[in-house]
Formats: C-alpha cells, structure tokens, sequence
C-alpha cells in the first residue's frame, strides 16, 4: 500500500479532493495481480470508453456517478457497488462531483 496512512483509521473519501474540470486519480496498490485507486471527478468529467483485463469493482463513496457497460447506463450513489466486467466495454461519467474506489483484480 501507498499514498495512504497505515494503522489509522479514515474516510476513504477525505483521502482525495475534487479539482474544477479534472478526473484526479491516487494509487493506494497496484502490481500484477490487483489495482486500488481513489478517483475524483468534478461535474462533467469522464473517463471514456474502454476495456480491462481485470475485473473492476467500484464503489461510490460520495457524489453521483454513470457507470457505462456494454452501452447500459447504471447510476450509483454514496454506498452503492458495481463490477464492470473483464473485456467488457465501459466507461465512468461525473452525473455530478463523483468519488470513487476502484479495485481491479487481475
């Protein structure tokens, strides 16, 4: 793990800020068999279409976002999971500022 305090308990969502017109991204892990990162989104922002060779678990820590899969809209909310599938088209839309944490598992 890295970018994040060991042994001290935290919001997960208080571990990265929204910056006006970007996507802000914080790797906490990553090597060849899992990815964890913290995203940001302001209002608007995306990341476009594509695919993963992991499978994409993300789960909304605050704000609302538009999880796009295989061209099915999803809409989640503070709390709320989904797992965008290996190989799968999809994409990640800011409906309004967006945090999320995603772990991909290779």
């Amino acid at each position: 793990m890295k970018n994040i305090k060991k042994a001290e308990v935290l919001t997960l969502k208080e571990q990265i800020a929204y910056q006006e017109g970007q996507v802000v991204s914080k790797t906490l892990a990553q090597n060849s068999s899992v990815s964890v990162t913290l995203f940001s989104f302001d209002k608007g922002e995306e990341i476009s279409t594509h695919e993963s060779g992991g499978d994409a678990f993300v789960t909304c820590l605050d704000g609302t976002g538009k999880i796009t899969i295989d061209e099915q809209e999803y809409i989640l909310h503070e709390g709320e999971s989904i797992v965008m599938p290996a190989g799968h088209p999809h994409a990640v839309f800011g409906e309004e500022q967006f945090k999320m944490l995603l772990v991909v598992v290779f």
